[in-house]
């Protein structure tokens, strides 16, 4: 009684906040439908590649020429806030918690994983990037860096058009991407899809560690590993305007992998008590897929233009099955017998949202309720070799089945005045959380409730024409994935253990932001933030001397303090040349007990990625960039190295605006990068170092075709479940 009472509170509070708003917006009238509202900051006259707004800062990727034969993992380094590394694990504002958007609304594509369908995208289909470090609160609470918006290649107009790009990329292999849009009558469809296959040849892996105390130990293990990766998606929209007040708009997306690998290691662990030794060949394979689907319907109002009423419905599901099968031999002092892994995870989701707007004079008020229900799965299966039999047997102490549930009711009111002199969008979210998770083969399990209460400002202050100060505070929320909750034991490598903590609790951050725009022959776009926050979910590894095994797990344990800067800088030297930077620095503190003593540790963390591109004339341009990376930290105990990264390209129109060819290397004079990560205990020190194919040549082409007309309407408002958490 006590769980349904507090879920009746979150509900009737997101009905409150929807209602008054609504009654308020009711009392103007019809007559006021007009408003007037800033135009966004433009930092660049000639098809601006950075544009700043209230609440955040697009990068247009049509206005930037190496989106024709770059695919958008690669052009994420381009993006205010947003830092790419040498191993490409994608941070916002230094942080790996975030949500991506398509089109303004969560995607299957993004859910799952991420990375390689960015890597799978071409950016040529690509409109634009929109970076949210200070979201209104019509969004979700969830993803402590903010937010990142993909919005895809779409002339939405009578007729047709779209884009098709083809590349080879050596060693990895090829890929391809296509946008299309069409248009007839009422009826409106937006098709984006895409794939790649990615052979990664084979590099060496190195791991080693050094423990102290009565008996120290060395360990060594060095490997070889290959991989093989297939990934493709296909994202729609359609739209059919039923009359000039009713529109549906309805979207649909799948996505699907499979992998291969075989990695073999040979491992030395030498004590004062003797040698314990063991080669061990690991062949692994996995699945996945993903899918969602939507309707919305959007209802006008024919005497004040200026209102809306939306109710959407959105459901959404992935699954994942990985399997490793582990053969070990030349055994020194080591009983242990051959296994395999199975673990089937997946998750299903339904939300049903509704959403009002209305304006009045200078103001406009939205306001909404959300329910979103989640399920999630998890059967982790370890099988031991059975000499006696064999068979692989079963192990049930080593195994787990998970099933849990998640529960989210929500609440917004946003408001938002402009002016000639100035602009101001403020609102609060509420939400109330239930979660409750069965960890059947342990028989145990996590119950959790909690209400948050979530407010976020923005202001923009133009200075005179081209100068703009925005300043903007926010509250941002990460609640524990079922990754990170799930207390499998992944077992692949004996030495290093590591599971999920079904104790995990969210983890609130709230961050400061204050930004600088100058819009004029030369751009720049500067941001300096502070971020706060405890109880951080920070990953803990620790040396278990009996058994000589490093276990890892994540831990609620830390406490930040982070203070940031963004540079965007576009200068166009002549008419043929121009070059830009795109540069992020921040520098935190973290503190938090490590093996039961307190620590405190202090770092800076770099990204920078200046460009240059040269029009040598109608048909020919060139261009040369680098990526700069400084060292990362993995939380308390360690870190991650940096990388340099340089890139040259050459890009060829055979068709003007319809056909052209790119050609570009990346690390010309570097063919493997080692990235290394370090961490350490108060009885160890261990590091991993894994090789990666670093040099790439490209070759792309991209075709143009089409013609549009009329515009397609689409939902202005739809379901946005920026709060799953990654």
């Amino acid at each position: 009684m006590k769980h349904i009472n507090q879920n009746f509170k979150a509900l009737l509070i997101a009905l409150l906040l929807l209602s008054g708003s609504a009654l308020m917006a009711q009392t103007k009238t019809a007559d006021t439908a007009k408003v007037n509202r800033l135009k966004e900051v433009t930092v660049k006259a000639d098809k601006p590649i950075i544009k700043q707004e209230v609440d955040h800062i697009t990068y247009d990727l049509q206005a930037d020429p190496e989106s024709k034969f770059s695919n958008m993992l690669e052009m994420m380094r381009k993006a205010p806030f947003v830092t790419v590394d040498g191993s490409d694990n994608i941070m916002l504002k230094g942080n790996a918690s975030y949500k991506i958007l398509i089109n303004g609304k969560p995607s299957s594509l993004m859910e799952r994983d991420a990375k390689s369908i960015l890597r799978s995208m071409s950016a040529s289909t690509i409109q634009r990037i929109e970076v949210y470090t200070t979201p209104p609160a019509k969004y979700d609470a969830e993803g402590l860096g903010g937010i990142i918006n993909i919005i895809t290649n779409k002339k939405l107009v009578d007729g047709y058009n779209g884009t098709l790009n083809i590349s080879e990329r050596t060693p990895t292999g090829p890929g391809a991407g296509t946008s299309f849009t069409a248009k007839a009558g009422k009826f409106g469809l937006s098709v984006f899809d895409g794939g790649n296959l990615t052979d990664n040849p084979t590099t060496t892996t190195l791991n080693t560690r050094t423990t102290t105390g009565a008996d120290p130990t060395t360990l060594y293990q060095p490997g070889n590993t290959r991989s093989d990766n297939k990934n493709g998606y296909l994202g729609t929209e359609l739209s059919y305007e039923i009359d000039s007040l009713n529109l549906l708009s309805g979207q649909f997306n799948i996505n699907g992998s499979r992998s291969g690998g075989f990695s073999d290691q040979h491992s030395v662990l030498t004590a004062t008590t003797g040698i314990t030794g063991y080669d061990i060949a690991n062949s692994n394979r996995g699945t996945g897929s993903g899918l969602d689907a939507g309707l919305n319907y959007q209802l006008s109002f024919k005497r004040d233009k200026t209102k809306l009423l939306t109710f959407s419905y959105r459901y959404f599901k992935y699954n994942n099955n990985a399997h490793n099968d582990i053969a070990l031999s030349n055994r020194i002092n080591y009983p242990a017998q051959d296994y395999n892994q199975d673990n089937e995870s997946g998750a299903s989701e339904q939300t049903v949202q509704v959403d009002f707007v209305k304006g009045f004079k200078q103001w406009t008020v939205e306001a909404g309720a959300k329910a979103i229900l989640r399920d999630y799965t998890s059967d982790f299966n370890y099988n031991r070799f059975d000499p006696g039999t064999g068979n692989f047997e079963r192990d049930t102490a080593l195994s787990n089945k998970f099933n849990g549930t998640q529960n989210i009711l929500a609440g917004y009111n946003t408001w938002r005045y402009s002016s000639k002199k100035f602009e101001v969008k403020a609102g609060v979210r509420v939400e109330h959380t239930t979660t409750d998770a069965d960890f059947i083969s342990t028989a145990s399990g996590a119950h959790q409730r909690y209400l948050d209460i979530i407010p976020s400002i923005a202001i923009n202050l133009p200075l005179n024409t081209g100068n703009t100060f925005n300043l903007g505070f926010s509250q941002r929320l990460k609640r524990p994935g079922i990754n990170k909750l799930n207390p499998f034991v992944d077992r692949s490598n004996p030495n290093f253990q590591s599971s999920g903590n079904p104790d995990l609790d969210r983890v609130t951050v709230s961050d400061l932001r204050l930004g600088y725009n100058l819009s004029k022959k030369a751009s720049l776009n500067v941001s300096v933030f502070y971020d706060f926050g405890k109880n951080l979910d920070l990953l803990v590894s620790t040396f278990d001397k009996s058994t000589n095994i490093t276990y890892s797990t994540y831990k609620n344990i830390g406490s930040v303090i982070g203070v940031g800067n963004a540079i965007s800088f576009n200068y166009p030297v002549t008419k043929q040349w121009s070059i830009s930077i795109n540069a992020n620095i921040m520098y935190f503190e973290l503190e938090g007990p490590v093996d039961g003593v307190l620590k405190k540790v202090s770092f800076v963390t770099f990204s920078s990625f200046p460009s240059t591109n040269y029009n040598i004339n109608d048909s020919w341009r060139v261009g040369a960039s680098v990526g700069i990376n400084g060292r990362n930290p993995t939380g308390l105990q360690g870190s991650s190295n940096g990388s340099v990264s340089p890139s040259v390209y050459a890009t060829k129109q055979l068709i003007k605006n319809k056909l052209s060819l790119s050609v570009s290397v990346s690390n010309p004079f570097t063919k493997y990068r080692d990235a290394i990560t370090q961490t350490s205990g108060s009885n160890f020190t261990q590091i991993v170092t894994n090789q990666n194919y670093f040099q790439t040549f490209n070759f792309s082409l991209n075709y143009n075709f089409g013609k549009l007309k009329e515009s397609i309407k689409k939902t202005k408002r739809g379901i946005n479940n920026d709060d799953g958490a990654r």
